[in-house]
């Protein structure tokens, strides 16, 4: 058994997993035993789409929380560290200074760790591994695709046991909402100027990612089970209801047109709105709107399973790989 921390930083939240990775038969495939899973919004990809850079405040608040996870990787004796940084580290031209910083932030704790700015592909083939486990075991039908809907980008990949086609487009719900619903609520022609861009982005996907044939749509990250929590109509967020929920696409599609229409204060009131998704959810809600629309056109009779293991325990996976 080895205890590995593995490090999601994308360009809404960046997150922590420190778990037990064991073999569950000799020489067979690897379990993950959760130590500590946390999460936090820290926004480094403020203003990115507009800027071109990483802005100095998001960053120092981002490495701020670094540091927080450097010392508790130390104090779980934690072996192995592997740090992921996605779609705003890969669009700044500043990107070299926060990666210096995450260095510094492991360094001062006694461990050798930089963090990979993985391109698309790499993303995309984590984000499987990570979420397609706990479904195999649980004997939900494949072909799987796999939607890992972030802040700056969105991973398309579909397989079955292993990945056939991925692909990641830029839309997610921080870079989509900068862009365009900055309405509150977002108006019509808000609304129109962001599907515009979120159906071109479908379009890049599907030309390479087969949509037809697909068994189970796999949702993962924080705006997918913030609208599978709303279609649940849960008080408050509970991630062993969310984790390896079936609803329709129907329902999807319902719940998240509904949080697209609310005003700012009506989704903080929401007892499962994370506060620091609260602009940004709206935009988030209608990506997958789009994709599910999408999706059933070429794949009528596909049913809905939303995850709560995704990249970072692909990462976390990779350690031992």
């Amino acid at each position: 058994m080895t205890r590995v921390g593995a490090v999601d930083c994308g360009t809404n939240s960046i997150r922590l997993l420190i778990a037990d990775v064991k073999d569950t038969v000799a020489s067979g495939p690897v379990s993950l035993v959760d130590v500590v899973r946390r999460s936090e919004v820290v926004r480094l990809g403020y203003g990115v789409d507009r800027t071109g850079v990483i802005d100095p405040v998001a960053m120092e608040r981002t490495l701020r929380q670094t540091r927080e996870y450097a010392v508790q990787c130390r104090e779980h004796s934690v072996e192995r560290v592997r740090f992921v940084a996605t779609s705003a580290s890969r669009d700044a031209r500043n990107a070299a200074e926060f990666v210096a910083g995450v260095e510094q932030a492991f360094a001062a704790t006694g461990f050798d760790v930089s963090p990979e700015v993985v391109n698309g592909d790499v993303e995309a083939n984590l984000s499987f591994s990570g979420s397609t486990g706990d479904l195999i075991a649980a004997g939900i039908p494949g072909p799987f695709l796999v939607i890992d809907l972030g802040g700056g980008s969105t991973e398309f990949v579909r397989g079955s046991t292993s990945v056939e086609a991925g692909l990641s487009v830029d839309v997610g719900s921080v870079r989509i909402h900068e862009r365009h619903l900055t309405g509150d609520p977002p108006h019509h022609e808000q609304i129109q100027g962001a599907r515009g861009d979120i159906g071109a982005a479908i379009d890049r996907a599907a030309e390479v990612v087969d949509l037809s044939g697909v068994a189970t749509v796999v949702g993962l990250a924080g705006s997918i089970t913030t609208v599978t929590a709303h279609a649940l109509e849960l008080t408050a967020y509970e991630p062993s209801r969310i984790h390896l929920a079936q609803l329709s696409p129907q329902a999807h599609r319902l719940a998240a047109r509904k949080l697209l229409h609310l005003t700012t204060a009506e989704r903080a009131a929401l007892g499962f709105m994370h506060p620091g998704r609260v602009d940004v959810i709206g935009a988030g809600a209608l990506i997958w709107h789009e994709i599910l629309g999408r999706v059933l056109e070429a794949s009528p009779e596909a049913q809905v399973v939303t995850s709560e293991h995704d990249i970072l325990d692909g990462i976390a996976l990779s350690c031992v790989a």
